[in-house]
């Protein structure tokens, strides 16, 4: 319930009122049935801006950090992302990564929406890193398609360790949903996880611009944190 008052009451109004977001390819969204919806991460806003245009109940999967913080700071956070029906997700170690794809394969299985950023981190620096297997994983299990999105602006607006976003406005694009039939039986199979991710990847960079980086987003983020210890804080 207050997913919705959230929704269509409180934030969302809020939010197109200020950033006036551009929406495209909204129409590939289908109406009913489950589907996953990819998208690049470039800042915090992106939890909320994304939801916010899209008609249906959406729920992504968040990092645990979200709603273990300490503190009344803490539990606030932690219950604003329950109450918009955020799963938190542990993103440490392999078994992490099988318990994330058993919470989004529940959300799919009961015909829902499922929001997933496939480099699995915030990109630090607004280019498009290398995605993780997990979104080609629920989808071929869950037979689904993927509709890929790219958020445009959104790292102006609120780049890494800006608290409060720069009233600008931003883009979102939805590209035209992606079926992986021909892939099917094949869900145990690295090669088909890497080839359906990278085609995932490929097509939220047709739709986004950006730069893009043939690395996992947290590897490169840890090696610029020995080098330059303050640059991302």
């Amino acid at each position: 319930m207050f997913y919705y008052v959230l929704k269509y009451v409180l934030l969302g109004p809020l939010l197109r009122l200020l950033f006036r977001p551009r929406i495209e390819g909204l129409e590939h969204i289908p109406d009913e049935g489950a589907a996953i919806v990819a998208g690049n991460h470039l800042s915090f806003s992106d939890h909320f801006l994304m939801p916010a245009i899209i008609k249906r109940r959406i729920t992504f999967l968040a990092k645990a950090e979200y709603f273990t913080g300490p503190g009344l700071k803490g539990r606030l956070t932690a219950a604003f992302f329950r109450s918009a029906g955020q799963i938190p997700v542990d993103r440490s170690g392999k078994e992490a990564g099988k318990a994330a794809i058993r919470e989004g394969l529940g959300v799919l299985s009961k015909g829902e929406l499922l929001g997933i950023y496939p480099e699995g981190t915030r990109s630090h620096d607004g280019r498009l890193y290398k995605g993780k297997v997990g979104v080609a994983a629920m989808a071929l299990q869950a037979r689904v398609p993927v509709i890929p999105c790219a958020m445009v602006g959104t790292f102006e607006i609120q780049p890494p360790g800006q608290v409060v976003p720069r009233i600008k406005r931003v883009t979102i694009r939805f590209g035209e949903p992606l079926d992986f039939s021909r892939y099917a039986g094949l869900e145990n199979e690295k090669a088909a996880l890497r080839a359906v991710t990278d085609e995932i990847m490929y097509a939220i960079l047709g739709l986004s611009g950006q730069e893009y980086v043939d690395r996992y987003a947290a590897e490169v983020k840890a090696e610029q944190a020995k080098k330059f210890p303050r640059l991302l804080r």
